[in-house]
């Protein structure tokens, strides 16, 4: 009797309790894993720091090193014109390279054994994913405010009004957010953090240089043009510059259908991989901690 009670409560012991239900639920852990992942981020400043900073050097490097290289159609060789066709790829490419720090700190979070934690705790499976990665999105917000300013600094300008100026940035904050569910599920696969971050980055260098981010897409190969011109990353860039007046006139616009309705095509490149890797991500995540 006393062995089946032992064994008893050593079951209920190891067995996890029981997520309370509702999406209400769901929310409110997704914002305290949020709350708890920003907190960290402000004990650890020089994450954020050096965040900063790379996006930066790009905006400086690819500004005064290709600015008057690149032939611009519609812009010639102008510094200037080059610089306001760049920045819609600079916001583009600052925005999917958080991924790698997002797959690193899931990837950390996993090695450290925090999931064992917090599969101690009646909380919504997701709601560890979803607080990870809108704490992610907190901070690419940051980091696209302060290259904005950066990018004003050097001589870019916007020639829309402010709502479409906020409708790219916007489309610019999906598209991270839907490239973190990918780091996390790149995180949730690896075994250390520097393999989430290497895993992270090795597939986003094609993904923005084969794309119409740094030169137009008429200037590659034929069949990289279809590539680039059907590239999710593409169609965000292609979005933001139309939103923000940085297409020089008479510029030659592809047939593509994602060029010709960047706006739509970014928006539903962005919705549909948030609902494929957010799914592969929790499943992936619950089969971990299972």
């Amino acid at each position: 009797m006393t062995a089946v009670t032992e064994a008893a409560g050593s079951e209920a012991h190891v067995r996890s309790p029981r997520p309370r239900g509702g999406i209400g639920q769901s929310v409110r852990d997704s914002l305290v894993v949020a709350k708890r992942n920003l907190l960290r981020m402000l004990r650890i400043p020089e994450v954020v720091l050096f965040g900063l900073i790379q996006p930066v050097m790009f905006v400086v490097l690819f500004s005064y090193v290709f600015g008057g290289s690149i032939n611009v159609p519609g812009a010639g060789l102008s510094p200037s014109g080059y610089r306001e066709f760049l920045m819609a790829g600079i916001f583009a490419q600052t925005v999917t390279f958080a991924t790698a720090g997002a797959g690193a700190g899931i990837a950390d979070d996993m090695h450290k054994g925090l999931v064992d934690r917090f599969r101690s705790l009646p909380m919504s499976r997701g709601a560890v994913l979803t607080g990870r990665t809108l704490a992610d999105l907190v901070q690419t917000a940051l980091t696209l405010v302060v290259l904005a300013v950066v990018a004003l600094l050097i001589g870019w300008r916007s020639h829309e009004n402010i709502a479409k100026v906020l409708s790219g940035f916007a489309l610019l904050l999906l598209l991270g957010y839907a490239f973190s569910w990918i780091g996390a599920l790149i995180g949730l696969s690896v075994r250390t953090p520097e393999a989430a971050t290497s895993g992270g980055l090795i597939w986003l260098f094609p993904l923005t240089f084969i794309s119409n981010a740094f030169v137009p897409s008429e200037n590659m190969p034929s069949f990289l043009q279809v590539i680039a011109n059907w590239n999710p990353f593409s169609a965000t860039v292609m979005a933001c510059r139309d939103l923000f007046g940085n297409l020089p006139p008479h510029y030659p616009v592809p047939d593509a259908w994602p060029m010709q309705h960047p706006v739509l095509a970014s928006a539903l490149w962005s919705v549909l991989i948030i609902a494929i890797f957010r799914t592969l991500a929790v499943r992936k995540y619950r089969s971990a901690a299972a």
